[in-house]
């Protein structure tokens, strides 16, 4: 029911509220006593109205309350609450609200020198930046590398504190001698940290250039060797009630870019989602991490131009004609053109939320890291399909051939020359 102000003609102003709780709850901030009445005789006895000393007014009959009663008036009218005031009250609330959630966000843990965090995929990038800054804050750092050079030359660049084991997640024996190796490290203690960093980007390209194996290049690092190895940690873990820290990517939102790097990436939050419900009656918490175009080995131009180069050559012709004589250049430049705006050379905003994640006292579900990620590519995750793939079709040129003529011939003329080879 709407609100009303009413006065009579004995003079008595009083305040009415019916069924507004929230008025009178914001009487404090707002400095109106809203629904009080004062003077306990200036109330009229009437079936229409119940009212008491200090008490809220309230209406059986509205209507016969008026008649009886009294008119809405101007001055009265004044004291009702305005849009704005709903909108400065609103705003003061939420503003409290974000100051709560910083200041929860911000509690750190106390005894990070007494804990150990192991780090895969430490040769170079993420994982070698976060080695490094772990170690300065005297937390006790157990980097994996993939070599014995990455190993040497990360212990040459940090403290003696700092451990190096080399690691190769896609191996079962390297997995079970890096568990060897770390449970005689923490001890009772058990592993506090353990961060799933790894990774490789595997072959690029659209989906009918690729073989099976060029999918499983990506999925064995990203996705079956992050599993290998959390599996075989969770027991130091679980005893530590520690944490793992999962590196996923944005494209594990939004597959922009065929290949197995999206697919691996989308089964990493998957995993992850899983991982943090089941663990969490352990005590454990799990976090993902979620960057935008950060310049690693991962996003070097060179590095996919060699390799997209590798995938044409090796495509029958008729896969060629569909897609044109300049296809691959005009690929290699959409490309380049997109990772020069996203890639951030910072790669301390990844480490960093890596790093809150592993010793905060109330770490995050998930980390989006970068202005991309923020701003665009989460964004549009939430957006209807239709408006997504509008958006990164345009990301990537599109094939010369893609008229129902064109597939036509193409197709006869690859079953030519299969018959031809046949009768050969």
């Amino acid at each position: 029911m709407d609100t009303r102000l009413f006065s009579t003609e004995r003079a008595c102003e009083a305040r009415l509220v019916v069924a507004h709780p929230l008025a009178y709850a914001l009487s404090p901030i707002t400095g109106q006593r809203w629904g009080l009445c004062p003077v306990e005789e200036h109330c009229l006895p009437d079936e229409t109205l119940n009212c008491g000393p200090d008490s809220l007014w309230s209406l059986k009959d509205p209507v016969a309350f008026i008649t009886r009663v009294g008119v809405l008036t101007p001055e009265a009218d004044a004291f009702m609450p305005s849009c704005e005031e709903y909108v400065a009250v609103a705003c003061v609330l939420i503003s409290v609200a974000v100051l709560c959630w910083y200041a929860r966000d911000a509690y750190q843990l106390d005894d990070l020198h007494a804990k150990h965090v192991l780090i895969t995929g430490c040769d170079s990038g993420f994982g070698n930046l976060l080695a490094r800054q772990l170690d300065r804050k005297d937390v006790s750092v157990i980097a994996a590398c993939l070599t014995d050079a990455g190993a040497a030359q990360l212990a040459a660049a940090s403290s003696r504190r700092l451990r190096t084991v080399v690691l190769n997640v896609t191996d079962g024996e390297s997995i079970r001698r890096a568990v060897q190796f770390v449970s005689a490290e923490v001890g009772d203690r058990g592993l506090w940290g353990l961060v799933n960093n790894a990774g490789c980007l595997g072959p690029l390209g659209p989906i009918d250039w690729l073989q099976l194996e060029d999918f499983s290049a990506a999925l064995d690092v990203n996705l079956m060797g992050m599993i290998g190895v959390t599996l075989q940690f969770l027991p130091l873990l679980k005893v530590a009630r520690g944490r793992v820290v999962n590196m996923s990517s944005i494209m594990g939102r939004l597959s922009f870019m065929s290949g197995g790097y999206c697919i691996s990436k989308c089964g990493v939050q998957s995993f992850s989602d899983s991982l943090r419900l089941d663990m969490r009656h352990f005590g454990m918490k799990v976090s993902i991490i979620e960057p935008g175009g950060f310049k690693t080995a991962v996003t070097r131009m060179d590095l996919i131009e060699k390799d997209v180069k590798r995938l044409w050559d090796r495509l029958p012709q008729d896969i060629r004609d569909t897609y044109g004589p300049k296809y691959v250049d005009d690929y290699l430049r959409y490309q380049a053109f997109t990772l020069n705006i996203v890639r951030n050379s910072d790669l301390s905003k990844v480490t960093n939320c890596m790093e809150h994640a592993l010793t905060a006292r109330y770490p995050r579900a998930r980390y989006g890291v970068g202005w991309d990620a923020k701003l665009f590519w989460i964004p549009l995750s939430y957006f209807p399909t239709c408006v997504g793939d509008l958006i990164c079709s345009r990301l990537f040129p599109a094939p010369k051939a893609t008229s129902l003529s064109s597939l036509t011939r193409v197709a006869v003329s690859l079953k030519v020359s299969s018959v031809g080879e046949k009768e050969v």
